[in-house]
């Protein structure tokens, strides 16, 4: 189920390109039809429904709200409308609460302005590209910070069961890590930043989805060699592999950075090593893509011949494995390793 602000962003977008929508909707209120309303006619408007509140009561119920939506809920349940026409004019309780809340405290994070946020960075990417939508979503991931630590909300599932929102944290939070290694091509402060998501992703959600984490774990690495600092990450690939040394993707990440990553510095010998490492664990997960990847590293040193011998030993570990994987979902991510959606990689 959608959250109320996520249905006014779709009821918007209808009715700007579909005139027939806008016909059967008149009468709808949205968002926007309190932009030119003052304050005091908002108030008023709230009146008319047998709602009093001025800014200090109001301060009150959003400090201990994450959305106008939640406010408004039981004012609606305490009410009886009787007739279309008055359920549609009802909506005005939860678009004045959302205007007097962006008004007034414009510091303070809920979810509409969340929402809000997140479209306005999917829109930029289009138009000023990534280091523009960053920046705007740089202002939500601490929103969403914000807002984590006024629900106590403990999981990335628990914070989009509270949000419906017109994007999801699961999917957005992945998004976001991509576009600011996008962005980092310009400002190398977006690497920074994106390292610092990452950090406070894996604090905030250890139990999260576990692809999502072994994806996020890689990107932090990722992230730090492309800053030079080395050390960095070799230390955490160490310890997560100590954790897990099975976990192939992980040690493809490590050896990437030494080689298939946009620094000018390679060091080839190295990233072979790495990965010759992880394919003597015994039961090592995603060989075959390891496999591949050795192939590609030895290929870049002039190994042509070892590389084919590769690549045939990794069309033999498919002969002889059957893998059955869990159905994926199509906004679910890819689990390829590639962190991209499952639609825009393999199953596009």
């Amino acid at each position: 189920m959608f959250s109320w602000v996520a249905i006014d962003r779709f009821a918007e977008k209808e009715r700007a390109r579909d005139a027939t929508f806008r016909k059967q909707s008149a009468g709808k209120v949205l968002r926007s039809d309190a932009e030119q309303v003052t304050d005091d006619d908002l108030l008023a408007k709230l009146r008319s429904f047998g709602i009093e509140l001025d800014r200090p009561s109001l301060e009150r119920l959003c400090r201990d709200s994450l959305s106008a939506e939640e406010i408004a809920t039981p004012m609606l349940e305490q009410r009886t409308f009787h007739g279309r026409q008055a359920e549609m004019e009802s909506d005005w309780i939860w678009v004045c609460l959302t205007a007097l809340w962006q008004r007034w405290f414009p510091d303070q994070p809920c979810f509409e302005f969340l929402n809000d946020k997140m479209e306005a960075g999917y829109d930029l990417q289009g138009t000023k590209g990534a280091s523009a939508a960053c920046h705007i979503w740089l202002e939500a991931w601490r929103d969403v910070l914000g807002l984590v630590d006024k629900g106590g909300l403990q999981s990335i599932r628990a914070f989009d069961q509270r949000f419906r929102g017109s994007q999801s944290l699961f999917n957005w939070i992945q998004d976001l890590e991509d576009e600011l290694w996008n962005a980092g091509l310009e400002d190398r402060q977006f690497l920074t930043a994106r390292s610092a998501v990452c950090e406070e992703g894996l604090r905030r959600f250890p139990a999260e989805d576990e692809l999502m984490t072994d994806n996020r774990r890689r990107a932090l690495a990722e992230s730090y060699f492309e800053l030079g600092e080395t050390a960095k990450a070799e230390a955490l690939y160490r310890d997560w592999l100590h954790g897990d040394p099975r976990w192939g993707w992980g040690w493809i990440g490590w050896s990437d950075g030494y080689g298939f990553t946009r620094t000018k510095f390679h060091n080839w010998q190295r990233a072979e090593q790495i990965l010759r490492e992880g394919l003597a664990v015994d039961q090592v997960r995603d060989r075959l893509d390891m496999l591949e990847r050795l192939a590609n590293v030895c290929e870049q040193q002039g190994r042509r011949g070892e590389a084919t011998e590769l690549r045939k030993e990794a069309k033999r570990s498919v002969a002889v494995t059957r893998v059955t994987r869990q159905k994926i979902g199509r906004n679910e991510p890819c689990p390829c390793g590639s962190r991209k959606k499952f639609k825009k990689c393999c199953g596009a």
